[in-house]
């Protein structure tokens, strides 16, 4: 019997061949389970490629930027994770992959992951650090409201705030709480009102939306409305859903409701207790004004019945008679004074007139006189000394210089070229100009034609 040949495939065929075969057995949907390796998301097109694996077996995924848009946690290495696709062959290769549409972790849900992840990574940055909360104001009379304008949270807000403090005016921007484009929305108006609000004026913002599942208060866990939050110049009460939900939006407000209807209850004060705090003031004001009006009273009584306001004219009487005795003393004082001012220049006179001072002057000028002489014969005989003794060291540096002997009919003759002495026939060329210096500075030029 002839054997039966074999068929040749082209590398294209064989991978066709083996693509249609696994698209024919395997089913068309397929749930994995593994741990995420080698992940790494493509920097322009967004397509994500990693790889699932157990204790035995590595399978390649990859995941395209429009499913993994959906993906609200953040995908990791080593991280557990049940997978959503179709496997199929990826032909310039030559290798199988898994094509995952959906990415769930194992053992908890998506958005819980996401949230964690979220919270924990803000809370590093700080967004959540009390520090950065800005106080409440006490008595606040503009407030803008961000919420649904269909939902009932805007209606337990406004109820809330009215019957509490109903002089306050509510400004309400509507923005969406659910679903696709809630977070952009929400931080979008968070932006423009804070850019606005030099002329909004407002004094307290309140973000909030009623109670739903996670998925549905999701808007409120994103990013940007965290950031928007934090950003805020003025201050944030975050109002979401039920007591026990908490989002992201309460971490980093300045102040957290646990539900919309007490957002109000935060923001602003009960009136009547304003109003009893008034009138405690009140109270108080007019108890303390009483009693300092007693006791001023009780001090005008006294000072009236003061003998200054029974006999006034004492008083100029007494400073009258103050003005006399200080008059009488004065003029003792100063007869007193010129007496013994009188006595001293006395005993003066007769003290310059036994010295005898036009003798001690005489004794004093022939003194002075013969000072002076002195001094002029010092004085002369030490300036004859110095130019006796300058003339000497003038002679001696006259007889020192070179061109003393120019005056004694020597000369001085240079290389002009050079401008080196000439002291012998070989320091000048013929043809050279010679200087010849002669006394008092006299110069002659001459040229050299014969030597």
């Amino acid at each position: 019997m002839a054997k039966k040949e074999l068929t040749i495939y082209t590398v294209s065929q064989l991978t066709s061949l083996i693509k249609a075969a696994l698209e024919e057995v395997l089913p068309p949907k397929v749930l994995v389970a593994g741990e995420i390796s080698d992940w790494k998301i493509h920097y322009s097109s967004g397509h994500c490629y990693f790889s699932l694996k157990d204790e035995n077996a590595v399978l390649p995924c990859v995941m395209w930027a429009s499913d993994f848009k959906n993906v609200k946690f953040k995908p990791e290495n080593g991280l557990s994770c049940i997978a959503k696709g179709f496997i199929n062959v990826y032909p310039p290769q030559g290798k199988y992959q898994f094509y995952v549409e959906k990415l769930e972790p194992a053992g908890v849900g998506a958005l819980q992951l996401a949230f964690e992840q979220m919270r924990k990574r803000l809370e590093a940055e700080g967004l959540f650090n009390e520090n950065h909360k800005r106080p409440l104001p006490k008595y606040p009379m503009r407030i803008g409201i961000l919420t649904s304008e269909s939902g009932a949270a805007l209606h337990d807000i406004a109820d809330s705030i009215q019957s509490r403090w109903p002089c306050a005016k509510l400004f309400l921007y509507p923005v969406l709480v659910q679903g696709e484009g809630a977070a952009e929305d929400i931080a979008a108006a968070l932006k423009n009102v804070n850019r606005q609000n030099t002329k909004l004026k407002l004094d307290v913002l309140i973000v909030g939306r009623g109670g739903g599942s996670l998925e549905d208060l999701w808007a409120f866990n994103e990013e940007v409305v965290a950031r928007a939050i934090f950003a805020s110049k003025t201050p944030v009460i975050s109002a979401v859903g039920h007591e026990v939900d908490i989002t992201i939006a309460d971490l980093v407000a300045d102040a957290r409701a646990s539900t919309p209807t007490k957002a109000g209850v935060i923001a602003v004060p009960d009136k009547n207790e304003v109003l009893k705090q008034i009138a405690n003031c009140q109270s108080r004001l007019s108890a303390n004004l009483k009693s300092v009006l007693q006791l001023y009273r009780e001090n005008l009584e006294t000072i009236l019945a003061s003998r200054v306001f029974k006999t006034p004219q004492l008083i100029v009487q007494n400073r009258q008679q103050w003005v006399d005795d200080l008059t009488m003393k004065m003029k003792v004082s100063v007869r007193q004074y010129f007496a013994t001012a009188k006595e001293i220049l006395r005993k003066n006179l007769e003290l310059i007139v036994r010295i005898e001072p036009h003798r001690l002057l005489g004794k004093k000028t022939v003194e002075l006189n013969e000072l002076k002489n002195r001094s002029a014969t010092a004085v002369a005989t030490a300036v004859h000394k110095l130019t006796v003794n300058l003339t000497a060291q003038a002679n001696r540096l006259g007889g020192l210089n070179p061109k003393s002997v120019l005056n004694r009919g020597y000369s001085i003759t240079k290389n002009k070229k050079t401008g080196l002495l000439i002291k012998k026939p070989g320091d000048v060329e013929l043809g050279d100009i010679i200087i010849t210096e002669l006394a008092e500075q006299n110069l002659i030029e001459s040229k050299a034609i014969k030597k």
